[in-house]
């Protein structure tokens, strides 16, 4: 299949997630007519021991985040965006429940998030979406700048 019809991007907020939803976009105008979804799963292991406060910021993050980014990509030219806000486990909601939702072909996200602790104990959220895909996955790196020799 050279042909992705629907592409799945995970963005969290991090210099990495926004770096995929960038790549996002080149790859969703490649794919005429193919759906892209934006999606920001909320963890609700990280508000175990907060308030409802704390929940709601977190949901007005995501709308901000998401909305933004909907409009950028349309800007560039993208007619089929549609942003999802979820709550879990990022390593589950993304290739179980989002990638089955959305029929995803492709699913992008950052090779690393926010969360530096839960990777450490936990391993990342990107090696789970790699291992636990039914469909191609990109995984996508922070560029890196080279210095100029002069």
């Amino acid at each position: 299949m050279d042909h992705y019809k629907s592409i799945l991007v995970a963005v969290d907020g991090s210099k990495e997630a926004e770096f995929a939803f960038h790549k996002s976009i080149n790859v969703a105008k490649r794919n005429k007519n193919s759906l892209l979804t934006i999606v920001n799963v909320i963890n609700t292991r990280s508000f175990e021991a907060f308030d409802r406060s704390v929940v709601e910021h977190a949901q007005k993050s995501a709308e901000e985040l998401l909305n933004g980014y909907k409009s950028q990509a349309e800007a560039e030219g993208v007619k089929n965006v549609k942003v999802v806000i979820k709550y879990g486990s990022p390593k589950i909601m993304i290739t179980g429940e989002m990638a089955n939702i959305a029929k995803a072909d492709l699913i992008m996200c950052g090779a690393t998030g926010l969360n530096a602790v839960e990777r450490f104990l936990t391993g990342s959220v990107s090696e789970a979406i790699v291992r636990s895909a039914k469909c191609d996955v990109l995984v996508i790196r922070r560029p890196v700048l080279h210095a100029v020799k002069g």
